[in-house]
């Protein structure tokens, strides 16, 4: 069978399973469409959290940053990774006990205000649209590339599939396609970086190849990928460009960004007890942790490959990777030197946006659209594209091109799905259930939560189709949006009795407002500006930290300038953080 039948074979099954769970677990109430009556194991939950926080910035485009960027890429694997340590130890099992539908719901209740609630609804629309665009963008990419159309026509695909499961099934539908969905992703990612590991080190697990020599020559991996880079006019590939404080700052964004994800918060309230909420956690720290340990590993035999395959080698005699995936607009070069050799080194190939024209029958040089900008290198590889173009980089069967393909849509839809749930629940439940709207039905609010997802859908696929960055990097803005608004709001909601309705909408406002500007200014008005421009020497992916202290300075004066909170609301801090073992959640 053919690598492109085989493509279609995984990738419609897959859609097929994901569909027929949907069909099978439909939301019939409120309380199955929010949460899914709080009935999930804990363990099937811990893989459904696995899949909704490994989203596309994960599975496609994380491995891809570090391949290019080395050491500096390392603040998304360890902003990630200890900020769902943070969430599932500190805050999940108290947001549990709590025992609510919605992170606004829970800001609304704690600071005993409407006001509050909406600022939170503001909060989450934002962080999640923001978020939503990263994954939209996957699943066009993905599609592009797969299933021969461009990325735009992929993101309209995604959309019709998202929007079909999310909307029918639910919190319930989405929690048990998202169990396959992890299932399918985790062993898409897994397989490919078995068999490179195998290839490149003779080591069949991944995390120990990327510390072994490389075959035949004496070298680690580390080692020969600094060799290879330095031949090349690479800055090593183990050395950092970006200043301490930068890589602090980033790193701190992602980690209590994650603690503020409403997508992912929501999850724990899935559970039957508060003790369940608990083993979730653990069960999804080890799902995760999978993929992420193995992601190091992957960046770098991704980057091996790339720089043994094409540098200085005839456009001609390129492999048919290169030109395959010059076909979906993410990998192109423009021949400087008219010798019709790929010259590949520091630098960009061009400017502009790249294109491909398939009426016009370009042949090479497919993605210039403006003059070159820079000597020496004439190729341009998207960061997106490093996982999925790896398994045909290394000459891998079409079976494990196929399964990567349906991996990372897998990814891709599955943070979409839980994204777009958010989004609408804070509408249907927030907005109109608990203020425009306080004697809505039942169905009348599932049809609203419904018809809400599905213009989310909408507004979702026009950033996936007109994206602000790269999907990493456009996921790194939400984090950073919700850590300088949710998460000082959840902290002192949970361990400072003493914090009132002022003081948390006034941190929220200050601190989300903040943030946002700074980015909308660094990236779409002043988008050239440099280091030295920055506030501090912090980039926009960072400034997220800084706006959770703004958030925490002016929440805590505005509290101590303010009168407390009332009575009840302090003893009802008291009793969230009070352990009560494997007893049910109490709902307040």
């Amino acid at each position: 069978m053919s690598t492109q039948f085989l493509i279609y074979l995984f990738v419609g099954a897959t859609f097929a399973l994901y569909i027929g769970i949907a069909l099978w677990t439909r939301a019939g109430s409120t309380s199955e469409y929010y949460v899914a009556s709080k009935g999930v194991h804990p363990v099937l939950n811990g893989m459904a959290t696995g899949a909704d926080w490994m989203s596309a910035a994960s599975f496609i485009s994380m491995a891809g940053i570090i391949a290019f960027a080395g050491y500096d890429g390392s603040v998304y694997l360890m902003g990630w990774t200890g900020g769902y340590v943070l969430l599932a130890m500190c805050l999940a099992p108290y947001l549990r006990k709590f025992g609510k539908f919605t992170v606004p719901e829970f800001i609304g209740t704690r600071y005993y205000s409407q006001t509050a609630r909406m600022v939170a609804v503001v909060c989450v629309i934002f962080i999640s649209f923001t978020y939503v665009a990263g994954q939209m963008r996957g699943v066009g990419i993905v599609f592009s590339r797969y299933l021969e159309v461009s990325i735009e026509t992929g993101v309209v695909i995604g959309m019709a599939i998202v929007f079909f499961y999310s909307v029918l099934g639910g919190m319930k539908g989405i929690t048990y396609t998202q169990v396959a969905q992890y299932c399918v992703m985790i062993f898409a990612y897994m397989v490919p970086a078995i068999f490179i590991s195998i290839m490149i080190t003779g080591n069949p697990i991944p995390q120990l190849g990327f510390g072994s020599e490389v075959t035949g020559t004496g070298q680690s991996v580390l080692e020969r990928l600094n060799g290879l880079g330095a031949e090349l006019g690479f800055t090593p590939y183990t050395d950092g460009s970006k200043s301490t404080t930068d890589v602090f700052f980033i790193t701190m964004a992602l980690m209590v960004g994650t603690a503020g994800l409403p997508h992912v918060i929501v999850r724990f309230f899935t559970t039957p007890t508060v003790k369940d909420a608990r083993k979730s956690a653990g069960y999804a720290l080890l799902f995760i942790a999978v993929l992420y340990t193995t992601a190091p590993a992957v960046a770098a035999f991704a980057r091996t490959n790339l720089l043994t395959s094409i540098p200085n080698t005839s456009y001609e005699e390129a492999p048919n990777w290169f030109k395959t995936w010059e076909n979906s607009g993410l990998i192109g070069w423009l021949d400087k030197n008219n010798d019709g050799v790929i010259q590949y080194g520091p630098g960009a190939a061009f400017a502009g946006k790249p294109t491909y024209s398939a009426e016009r029958g370009d042949v090479g040089q497919r993605m210039l659209t403006n003059e070159p900008t820079a000597a020496g290198n004439e190729v341009y590889v998207d960061n997106d594209i490093m996982v999925l173009a790896n398994p045909e980089i290394a000459g891998l069967p079409g079976w494990v091109i196929a399964l990567i393909a349906a991996g990372g849509l897998a990814a891709a839809l599955s943070t979409a799905a839980g994204l777009l749930l958010v989004i609408s629940t804070s509408i249907s439940h927030d907005l109109l259930k608990s203020n425009l709207m306080p004697t809505i039905s039942e169905k009348k609010e599932l049809l609203a939560a419904r018809i809400a997802a599905g213009l989310a859908v909408v507004i979702a696929g026009l950033f996936g189709i007109y994206p602000p960055g790269f999907v990493a990097q456009v996921v790194a803005f939400a984090f950073g949006l919700a850590a300088a608004s949710f998460f000082p709001a959840i902290v002192m909601g949970i361990f400072y009795k003493r914090m009132n309705k002022e003081g948390a909408i006034a941190g929220m406002v200050v601190g989300l407002t903040f943030t946002f500007a700074y980015i909308i200014y660094f990236k779409f008005i002043n988008p050239t500006a440099t280091a030295n421009e920055w506030w501090f020497g912090i980039s926009p992916e960072g400034i997220g930290t800084l706006g959770m202290i703004f958030n925490f300075v002016v929440a805590f004066v505005v509290s101590r300038m303010t009168a407390p909170p009332p009575e009840h609301i302090q003893h009802l801090v008291e009793d969230i953080r009070v352990p009560r073992g494997a007893g049910a959640a109490v709902d307040h």
